[in-house]
């Protein structure tokens, strides 16, 4: 199988890895040529992934026209969720049509929603390549930490797609003796959780900064579970899905790791930095600074009441501070437990 990889951060370069011990052909895309030459020679990214090298046989290239050539079964969107659309649209002007019709699948890992349309990756997918259509997509999500998919640890995903086949073709191609793939055909659950969990994420650093303790954590993600899932019921998940990997597993994970960059944005927040000087300390990306946006006006927009989500929006965007937050999640109106 050739795959082509469009992105070359710490977890395209975990996945490039991984997929090539399966034996299949792979080459990555990095944009930028000086770090795709320097991730060539060195085969590794000292900052971004240090200590998992890529085998000789993966191409790494800042052409990504070259990704195509051959044509690839499946195309891996792999780029930071801000900049997919920016990637796709150098795809579509850049290779011809009828190469791009004869692939095989797209298959997004990438976690979180545009800011600019409020959409979900699988929508800026079909509208940036017309292309594409729901049979050809699918989501690969879960608690997959890109430091531990690289060293073997046994993690164990989902690959949501509306086409079953498809699903299950990443399921067979791509699993390993330390790294599962289940299916589901939920993939707005699937992506949404894999957004939602994020931002919730920024809320366990707080959490974890303010040095509250397991108490505290408990509550925060059972209570952010249930924001995830009323949005998700909202835009037509399953509510079954945000009990499985995708949702309350990735949430797990993502809030309680010493890898998660939300958590650690969270914790830089709390100790009294602004969010630019935590943004300037981070090295890597937390998409959940940016989702967060998107998820504040989906939730006006259908009327769906997410009351932790909202006071991440507003440490991050209105000057209220982290432990006014807390102050105000634990004050709000007295009511029955349900969801």
């Amino acid at each position: 199988m050739n795959v082509g990889i469009l992105g070359a951060g710490s977890w395209a370069i975990a996945l490039a890895s991984l997929i090539g011990s399966r034996g299949h052909a792979v080459s990555l895309w990095e944009y930028n040529r000086d770090e795709a030459e320097m991730i060539r020679q060195k085969r590794e990214h000292p900052v971004k992934l240090p200590g998992v090298f890529l085998d000789p046989s993966i191409e790494i290239t800042s052409r990504v026209e070259d990704l195509f050539e051959p044509v690839p079964d499946i195309i891996i969107i792999a780029v930071p969720t801000q900049f997919v659309r920016a990637a796709l649209a150098a795809v579509w002007k850049g290779v011809p049509r009828e190469t791009l019709e004869m692939v095989g699948g797209w298959l997004i890992v990438s976690k979180g929603i545009e800011n600019s349309s409020n959409a979900l990756l699988t929508d800026v997918l079909k509208d940036t390549i017309p292309v594409c259509t729901d049979d050809t997509i699918a989501v690969l999500s879960g608690p997959s930490h890109a430091e531990e998919v690289g060293r073997g640890v046994p993690t164990t995903v989902v690959a949501a797609s509306q086409n079953e086949g498809f699903a299950e073709t990443i399921q067979e191609y791509f699993s390993t003796r330390f790294f599962r793939i289940y299916t589901n055909t939920d993939i707005v659950g699937v992506e949404l959780a894999g957004s939602v969990k994020n931002v919730i994420a920024l809320a366990a650093g707080i959490c974890d900064g303010l040095s509250f303790g397991d108490n505290t954590k408990g509550a925060l993600l059972t209570r952010g579970m249930v924001e995830m899932a009323r949005l998700g019921q909202a835009l037509g998940a399953s509510e079954h899905t945000f009990s499985g990997l995708a949702g309350f597993g990735d949430l797990i994970t993502t809030c309680f790791s010493q890898h998660s960059r939300n958590r650690r944005m969270g914790e830089l927040l709390a100790s009294g930095k602004s969010l630019a000087q935590a943004l300037e300390e981070m090295t890597m990306v937390a998409e959940g600074v940016t989702t967060v946006t998107s998820l504040h006006e989906l939730s006006k927009k259908h009327g769906v009441d997410m009351p932790i989500t909202e006071k991440i929006y507003e440490v991050l965007y209105s000057g209220v501070s982290p432990e006014q937050a807390v102050m105000d999640l634990m004050c709000r109106t007295h009511k029955p437990e349900r969801y």
